[in-house]
């Protein structure tokens, strides 16, 4: 099955990729390995979660940003190669949330990110990753996902 038709089979459509906001590119190829640059969770052009998590956001909240972000980056993955398909496997997620001082439950956020991309590509999209709390993001998002995939030949 294409990875277009499991979009459909699971009833996700992707957003326009999202363009950067700065001096740079929102995919780099090197060989296989396509680095994506960090997508926060605006959908077309408007924040859908912003503000801390254990504040603003909660656990729950902030999941759903992360796999905000996670479309994002397949909608950036797929304007770089033409299709989903191209893709071999996810490699690395590095997930950022928005977070008050002391916020331990970065990683049960970064999930709605990483579950979305095992939904999407099976094992190929299982990955290593980090999930970090950081005291503030760009535009105020509850959270930002930055994806290294690697690409088929």
């Amino acid at each position: 099955m294409s990875i277009a038709a499991r979009l459909v089979e699971l009833g996700i459509e992707l957003p326009e990729p999202p363009a950067p906001a700065g001096s740079y590119l929102p995919t780099v190829r090197s060989g296989n390995l396509l680095y994506c640059a960090g997508t926060i969770c605006a959908l077309n052009g408007k924040m859908t979660h912003t503000g801390p998590v254990g504040r603003d956001q909660t656990v729950q909240t902030g999941c759903e940003s992360a796999r905000i972000c996670a479309l994002n980056t397949l909608a950036n993955i797929q304007a770089a190669t033409g299709s989903l398909d191209a893709v071999k496997r996810i490699v690395f997620v590095s997930g950022f949330v928005n977070a008050v001082s002391g916020f331990a439950d970065s990683p049960a956020v970064i999930n709605g990110a990483s579950d979305l991309f095992v939904q999407v590509f099976g094992e190929a999209g299982r990955h290593a990753r980090a999930a970090l709390a950081v005291a503030g993001l760009p535009r105020n998002s509850t959270t930002e996902v930055l994806v290294v995939a690697e690409l088929k030949d």
